[in-house]
């Protein structure tokens, strides 16, 4: 029970610097609707699918925050992952095909990196026998490449249209 309360308060103090520090930070550099934008399209998908994911029990979350309300976890798919999205936009904004896969695969591989360990080492994060490593890595990589095509789709709209 102790070992749960430490991971709880892991979360706790990520997402404070998540919400005090890295958004912030993010959201200052231009164009801001773009990562507004980003940001609301990562965490809308990100809670669909991994409510779909939670439901068919392929993927569960033991010890997360607002455990009574919600099966998902609402710390990543709120907050961290749609934050680590705003990111690698900015980083690939004016970037051709070849360097935004080369930055994602690259800025991919902490994050999952981290989500390996957890589901090894914490209650944080449990996979079912049809859920392995590669699924997660490769999910990313396609939901970042979603993500960073629907703002690329946005723009140019705009441009067309102003």
């Amino acid at each position: 029970m102790k070992q749960n309360k430490t991971q709880k308060k892991l979360l706790q103090i990520t997402l404070i610097i998540n919400l005090v520090i890295l958004i912030p930070l993010l959201i200052r550099k231009p164009p801001v609707k773009d990562w507004i934008i980003v940001y609301l399209f990562n965490a809308a998908t990100n809670g669909l699918i991994d409510n779909i994911l939670s439901k068919h029990k392929i993927v569960k979350y033991p010890v997360r925050l607002f455990s009574k309300s919600f099966d998902t976890h609402i710390m990543f798919d709120f907050f961290l992952y749609p934050t680590f999205t705003i990111l690698y936009n900015q980083m690939t904004q004016k970037d051709k095909i070849p360097l935004i896969i080369y930055k994602l695969i690259f800025i991919t591989i902490p994050p999952f990196l981290i989500e390996l360990w957890a589901e090894k080492n914490t209650n944080l994060i449990e996979w079912s026998r049809k859920w392995k490593w590669y699924h997660t890595f490769l999910g990313l990589i396609f939901k970042s490449l979603l993500t960073r095509t629907v703002i690329g789709v946005v723009r140019k709209l705009d441009i067309q249209i102003n």
